[in-house]
């Protein structure tokens, strides 16, 4: 079952905001994902394009550009425990 993405809005310290469709709303950390894969290094790098999120087209999850996306369902089963 997906948990479709309705919005996403950045948070300071690399926390994203994520509220499904459902009405559930949670937060993700994306600090874990630098070290662990390279490809999320640039979101740390240039905060502009980590502020520009969006949600991808029919809510399957949240993109930055052609590079860089998370599922929704990422998003919905690992969220932000701090």
């Amino acid at each position: 079952m997906f948990h479709k993405v309705k919005s996403v809005t950045p948070q300071e310290n690399y926390l994203l905001d994520v509220q499904f469709a459902e009405g559930v709303t949670k937060k993700y950390d994306l600090k874990p994902l630098f070290n662990k894969y390279p490809v999320f290094l640039p979101l740390q790098e240039e905060p502009e394009l980590y502020y520009s999120v969006e949600v991808d087209v029919g809510g399957y999850g949240i993109i930055w550009n052609d590079d860089i996306d998370i599922s929704c369902d990422e998003l919905f089963f690992n969220v932000f425990e701090g």
